[in-house]
């Protein structure tokens, strides 16, 4: 029997909305075909973004969207994609599969696409081949409202007011793609940058510095020493990789084994967080820098037949369950993480929606992102337990995981089953709380943990009613499906 305690009085922290942000790259099939159908599209769109996915993103309430890169954003010179689409200039996208692109998405169609979700925009700056006048005049073209050459160049576009823009990167991944830069260089170009990343008006920015790969502590350590306050976030990276980079195995075709070895990839996060968490706190001690973790997800061998420069990979319930890991992780850390940015959101990797033409399927991972939305903004609730243990590769993983916020009164217990074929009784007691509770519930489960859905059987997994848990004298007993996620509320 696993045991939790739930307790209802006692607050470890705010659950920042934008942990749950997305990222699109110009990347494969991420923005053309899976966002951009153009306004001539036979595609049903609005303005050129296509309607089924501006709805799908929209039920998840995407709190910020970051873009254009990634890797793409160390050669993206923003010029190129405003304007009349007819006369952009192409360009070769060397990242990613070496594609000609049309720049038919730019700026102004990338703040539309945020309008229409309800997402606030997170836009990534070119520091690795680009110039500090460059993304200087970028911002003055998106914020300023008075009289001057990138103002006016903008209402020359079609756009009379300003937007508004909090979240911006000086850079990503400028230890790689994005310029193959020392920490120490980096760190000097950061504070050069971010000095003519000028806040116009009642504008206020957030400006996120290029932060580590994965367990780089001492990128961290560099950056926060010698640039912690001209900065408001730090990013990190880190993607769930079962196997090796030359063979990351596949995404639909693995066993229990490949199942608990990709689990206990995706628990590290947790070890990332608090180490990088533990450098910031020697230079940060109020966690006044936030740690955002802008890319993360699992990343597998692309489907077979596939553009191997496309990262178009399918999507099961061990995403799922991986998905669930990190957002458990998050919230336990919410103290210093305010945002991260899954990858990607459509068509790429770790993606909540995937498209074929004028069809779109919602993956599994899509399904627990909305399941846990409710978690957005609340109060994370302290919770300790006694759980079972699962072996992944000779090492233990807890069977079940559970994570608890509040909001207006109303308490959310998500729960998780990590083992991939036996169900997991748990006994949930809640305390600090009076009186009687009505509880509903949703679970994600399906036959197998290989199942995923097509565009033949889009709705092979999907969200269901919950009816197993039983509470009586503030207790909570229910049984966890095999490899599934279930989200309770708790009301008054």
């Amino acid at each position: 029997m696993n045991k939790a305690v739930v307790h209802a009085d006692w607050s470890i922290g705010t659950i920042n909305k934008n942990i749950y942000g997305h990222f699109a790259e110009h990347l494969g099939r991420c923005i053309y075909e899976g966002l951009w159908v153009g306004e001539d599209s036979e595609i049903p769109n609005t303005d050129g973004i296509r309607n089924d996915v501006i709805e799908a993103l929209r039920n998840l309430k995407v709190p910020v969207l970051r873009w254009p890169g990634g890797c793409f954003a160390d050669e993206y010179h923003w010029k190129d994609g405003i304007g009349p689409r007819e006369t952009r200039k192409r360009m070769v996208n060397t990242h990613w599969g070496g594609v000609v692109e049309n720049n038919h998405f730019g700026t102004h169609e990338f703040f539309r696409l945020c309008e229409l979700i309800g997402a606030e925009p997170y836009i990534c700056g070119n520091v690795g081949s680009g110039s500090i006048q460059e993304m200087s005049e970028w911002m003055e073209y998106m914020t300023f409202d008075g009289d001057s050459p990138m103002a006016n160049l903008r209402r020359q576009n079609g756009r009379e007011e300003p937007w508004k823009l909090k979240y911006f990167g000086v850079g990503n991944e400028n230890w790689g793609c994005g310029g193959e830069m020392l920490p120490e260089h980096y760190a000097d170009l950061y504070r050069n940058f971010q000095t003519y990343v000028r806040q116009y008006g009642d504008n206020k920015l957030y400006k996120i510095a290029g932060g580590a790969n994965s367990s780089d502590y001492r990128w961290t350590d560099v950056l926060m020493n010698k640039a912690e306050r001209f900065m408001s976030g730090l990013s990190l990276h880190h993607y769930t990789v079962p196997g090796e980079w030359a063979d990351k195995g596949s995404a639909t075709e693995f066993d229990e084994n490949d199942w608990f070895v990709t689990m206990k990839k995706a628990e590290f996060m947790d070890e990332l967080l608090t180490r990088h968490s533990t450098v910031m706190d020697r230079y940060d001690p109020n966690k006044r820098v936030g740690l955002i973790v802008d890319e993360w997800g699992t990343w597998f061998n692309v489907e077979p037949g596939t553009n191997p420069g496309f990262l178009y990979q399918q999507n099961t319930m061990r995403d799922a369950l991986v998905a669930a890991i990190n957002l458990h992780i998050f919230h336990r850390h919410c103290d210093r993480v305010q945002m991260t940015n899954i990858a990607q959101m459509v068509n790429v990797l770790q993606a909540v929606v995937l498209t074929e033409g004028d069809k779109i399927l919602l993956t599994p991972t899509y399904h627990v992102l909305e399941m846990y939305n409710v978690h957005q903004d609340a109060e994370a609730l302290a919770i300790h337990g006694q759980f079972g243990k699962v072996n992944a590769d000779g090492k233990e993983l807890d069977q079940v995981g559970v994570t608890a916020s509040k909001k207006d009164g109303v308490i959310h217990v998500s729960l998780y089953n990590l083992h991939p074929s036996e169900q997991s009784e748990i006994s949930l007691e809640l305390r600090g709380a009076e009186g009687s509770f009505n509880c509903t519930g949703r679970l994600l489960a399906a036959d197998a943990i290989q199942a995923h859905n097509t565009f033949e059987e889009p709705s092979k997994v999907s969200v269901k009613a919950f009816y197993e848990a039983k509470i009586e004298n503030g207790k909570l007993s229910l049984n966890l499906p095999a490899a599934s996620v279930v989200t309770l509320r708790l009301e008054q």
